[in-house]
């Protein structure tokens, strides 16, 4: 199976300006391109779709560029929104390309063979141009009646107006296309679906300026079943970066996808053989009970953005906070990580420590003390795995782990944690 056979089995292939020609054209090694704005400190796992394409692309022997936009970061893109985007001080933004500059470089090779990988920042053009000779140069080539129709711009037309700022950014991205090209011979873009007109555009632009020609190819914007957004949890965004969701939680938002997901999810992200998903799929169908799609999915992507030995040790966190492993042999990070994500209530040091059932009724498990109570009683209470046998049981400086963190469990599944300040 080749390459664009693989992306559409995978559900990664949504348009392409001309497929017979592209597939033509990737008998050879060609040079290609993604670009990631740097909008937050991070990237999340919504880039993480297009961008392990671009790795895929590299595996079948591609030469792939990751751009990072120093100069389109400043504008904003109006695509999917119907406001104006909150623009961030230079220095920011500079700040946030040096960290997805680091980030998308590991998921890339630039070291081995002949087609290892560039990252580049599309500030290095755009900054040394004068506004009169982006307009003479480039914004000649670009019609506003087409500008207008596309949709993101339309809609915001619509819905009360859009600054010549973010109108322009159409004209920016059509720039990078033609720079790439100019300096790389690079002769297709990626990117999401909702990016088909901006890179349409800059095949135009190579064809007025260079009398050049190019491919564009997007890949489909990745819906979750019940039709919430992906990559969204109720605490937010889950980010690639380990400061803002933790590799433990990281971990688990995989581990808890939903059974109608999981399989597609799989072909999206894995790198996994399709004979290796289809048995996956048919365990999933056959037992889903034992949730092996899941674990290969969370096992593979933490591995891959973390490392894996983190995904190991976050794994053997999540069997250890259910009673199933040890505790004690996690490491003060790891399990900080895994108690960031449940109910907590801190202590200061110094202070006397309340009892177990003030504990738990002050992380909101339950609605009471009494309720709290009534769960010692019924020998459904433990901290850090041990039973808990008594109603007036006081924790005490030498339970916490790591000298920070104490483990409180009702039954088998109700979490909570206590903080020792």
């Amino acid at each position: 199976m080749n390459l664009l056979e693989d992306l559409r089995w995978r559900g990664l292939l949504s348009q392409s300006t001309d497929e017979p020609a592209l597939q033509e054209a990737l008998k050879k090694p060609i040079t290609l391109y993604i670009g990631f704005d740097p909008t937050a400190p991070s990237l999340h796992v919504g880039n993480l779709v297009v961008l392990l394409v671009l790795r895929r692309f590299q595996l079948a022997g591609h030469n792939p560029i990751a751009l990072v936009g120093g100069a389109t970061g400043l504008v904003g893109d109006p695509s999917g929104r119907n406001e104006e985007r909150t623009l961030n001080s230079a220095d920011t933004v500079a700040e946030w390309v040096a960290k997805i500059r680091t980030q998308v470089s590991s998921f890339l090779d630039f070291e081995k063979g002949p087609n290892k990988a560039q990252v580049v920042n599309n500030l290095d053009w755009t900054s040394p141009l004068s506004a009169i000779e982006f307009l003479r140069d480039i914004g000649k080539h670009f019609s506003v009646n087409q500008m207008l129709a596309r949709d993101a711009v339309s809609s915001r037309l619509e819905s009360g107006g859009i600054s010549y700022t973010e109108f322009s950014y159409q004209v920016l991205q059509s720039l990078d296309f033609l720079e790439l090209y100019r300096r790389y011979q690079c002769t297709l873009q990626l990117g999401g679906s909702d990016q088909w007109g901006n890179i349409v555009a800059g095949l135009d632009l190579i064809r007025r300026v260079e009398g050049g020609s190019g491919h564009a190819l997007t890949i489909p914007l990745l819906t979750k079943a019940d039709g919430s957004k992906f990559g969204k949890t109720a605490s937010g965004s889950i980010w690639l970066d380990a400061t803002m969701t933790s590799p433990y939680a990281f971990f688990q938002y995989w581990l808890n996808t939903d059974d109608k997901d999981v399989v597609k999810f799989l072909k999206v992200f894995s790198f996994k053989s399709h004979e290796e998903i289809i048995v996956l799929e048919k365990t999933h169908e056959t037992n889903p009970g034992l949730r092996e799609a899941h674990r290969a999915l969370a096992r593979e992507l933490t591995s891959l953005v973390h490392s894996p030995e983190i995904s190991e040790r976050v794994e053997e966190a999540a069997k250890a906070l259910f009673g199933q492993g040890d505790l004690v042999a996690l490491d003060e990070l790891t399990l900080a990580g895994a108690l960031s994500e449940l109910p907590r209530v801190t202590v200061k040091s110094g202070e006397e420590i309340p009892t177990w059932v003030d504990l738990l009724a002050a992380t909101g498990v339950v609605d009471s003390k009494s309720a709290a109570r009534r769960i010692v009683k019924e020998g459904g209470a433990y901290l850090n795995n041990a039973k808990v046998e008594s109603e007036d049981f006081r924790l005490q400086k030498s339970d916490f782990l790591c000298g920070k963190y104490a483990l409180l469990r009702k039954g088998k599944r109700d979490l909570a944690a206590v903080e020792l300040l």
